[in-house]
């Protein structure tokens, strides 16, 4: 008889507190959402802020939801051009390094970008809520910097790649 062991994968703190901020977005925007459904229908009245906290909501779930996959290795991996230089060492270790620095490259001209929208939205309030419409760009420049940081931390200390990324066929 063959027991089957399941691996066990450890979510790291990081991926918890993610997972628990993602899905407080999504609870608080099902909520609303529900409530100003039920409002316009049963009612012929909706709450004007259900939409505004929603889209508030879902950027920032998407986002943080971004920041977590990183470290996961859940982004976009293009590992069958990369498994290709498996034999070779050297150009295996040079090519994660080149990776590594575009993803640096790349998030770091998003957090510039979002950081400028971040400053421009200091100065408006949305026009529900009221709340500062920098709120809207925040997460994209924390997700881009925090996302930069990891790929830096993981160039000092010349992480490889996980090339285990697969398609699961159902």
């Amino acid at each position: 008889m063959n027991l089957h062991v399941q691996d066990t994968v450890e979510v790291r703190p990081f991926q918890k507190i993610c997972n628990v901020l993602m899905a407080s977005c999504l609870g608080v925007m099902a909520v609303a959402v529900f409530i100003n459904v039920v409002m316009r229908y049963g009612f012929g009245s909706g709450i004007a802020a259900s939409e505004e906290l929603s889209r508030l909501l879902f950027v920032w779930m998407v986002f943080i939801g971004a920041t977590a996959a990183y470290p996961a290795g859940e982004h976009m991996a293009f590992t069958s051009l990369v498994a290709l230089l498996r034999t070779k060492p050297a150009a295996m270790k040079l090519m994660t390094a080149v990776i590594r620095l575009l993803v640096i490259l790349g998030s770091g001209l998003v957090a510039w970008g979002a950081w400028q929208q971040v400053i421009v939205g200091m100065d408006g309030k949305s026009v529900v809520m009221g709340y500062s419409t920098a709120l809207l760009p925040l997460p994209a420049f924390l997700c881009t910097t925090a996302i930069a940081l990891m790929a830096l931390w993981e160039l000092i200390k010349q992480t490889p790649l996980d090339l285990g990324h697969g398609v699961e066929v159902e």
